[in-house]
């Protein structure tokens, strides 16, 4: 019989890439989300939808009664790093004391593995390239949050012996991301912005830099991990290597969509301007494979974006603090 795992968050973009490729590994999938950030036809056909949050305890609890999982996928949070300062208590509620609903139920049931989703938001203003052998700094809460998760992983590990292992993607894009975030995933927002013959906006000068991972160079590795024992309790950082300026992004958003550069420069805000990460750890235990070039997976992604249309970008409406907020999002 099929092993049975939970995928959480599988109605928004990574998730539901990582359920998908679960399934082709033959597992059953669990898919928890509160589609707060997700669609329900993100699921992948043959799941199980279960429509809830990780922050509601009793439900987390039903499921791990109902379902012996043998592996938790857990990818549910709210990723809008930049926000995160101003809705300090929602992303602690949300991306922390969810993950630890999890992580006691899965130390209860004696999960063989836990897989978690973490980001280089928790190595801060590091060196580049980030490497896992670095001690995290997170500059924002989305970065701390994340980072206590790693730790709570390593001590259920040592105190209970729950096995687990850690990927820190970063910048990830590709179909099925949600381009209505106006606060998070920039190519989305662009691509958004140019189907609605608006400029693309960018905080600052556009020279910061990241390396931007297409979807395919990171779904498929997280939903392998439990299958591959040398990783287990470990951590690994997974994406693309080649960082690219924001103003180059916006040359290849446009170009994909066969449009002039229209580019709206906005006040910075408080970012880490560099950020881009060292792979050689995950190539070691998982093999090596060609990554998706920008350009390429840009206009994948473009494809798909005009047959879905523009959006009206979603405003998020409980900020809690609105000091230094930027004036863009102050509405």
């Amino acid at each position: 019989m099929a092993d049975s795992v939970l995928v959480t968050g599988a109605a928004g973009f990574i998730g539901a890439h990582v359920a998908h490729h679960c399934q082709t590994f033959g597992m059953r999938v669990v898919a928890l989300d509160d589609l707060s950030g997700g669609f329900v036809e993100n699921v992948p056909q043959g799941a199980t939808f279960v429509e809830g949050s990780v922050t509601d305890v009793a439900l987390v609890e039903r499921l791990f009664q109902e379902h012996e999982f043998r592996y938790v996928y857990h990818l549910a949070a709210y990723a809008a790093e930049g926000l995160s300062h101003f809705i300090r208590r929602y992303n602690y509620e949300t991306n922390l004391i969810g993950s630890v609903n999890l992580i006691n139920e899965a130390v209860k049931h004696d999960v063989r593995c836990f897989v978690f989703t973490s980001s280089i938001a928790v190595y801060g203003a590091n060196q580049t390239p980030m490497t896992e052998a670095l001690t995290p700094l997170p500059e924002d809460p989305y970065g701390v949050s994340k980072y206590a998760v790693e730790l709570d992983l390593k001590a259920a590990h040592e105190m209970f012996g729950l096995p687990y292992m850690v990927f820190r993607p970063h910048n990830v894009y590709g179909e099925k991301q949600n381009i209505a975030d106006r606060y998070r995933n920039v190519i989305g927002i662009f691509m958004n912005q140019v189907m609605q013959g608006k400029g693309m906006t960018i905080f600052g000068d556009g020279t910061q830099t990241r390396a931007f991972s297409h979807i395919d160079d990171v779904a498929p590795i997280i939903a392998r991990g439990p299958l591959v024992r040398d990783a287990y309790n470990e951590v690994f950082n997974v994406g693309a290597d080649r960082p690219y300026s924001v103003n180059e992004l916006a040359d290849e958003v446009a170009r994909a969509f066969g449009v002039a550069r229209e580019v709206e420069y906005l006040a910075a805000r408080n970012e880490v301007l560099h950020a881009f990460s060292s792979h050689e750890k995950v190539a070691r235990i998982f093999g090596t494979r060609p990554c998706v070039e920008l350009r390429d997976g840009i206009e994948r992604m473009a494809a798909w974006a005009q047959q879905r249309g523009p959006t009206p970008p979603v405003v998020f409406r409980n900020i809690e603090l609105r000091k230094n907020l930027p004036p863009s999002w102050n509405v």
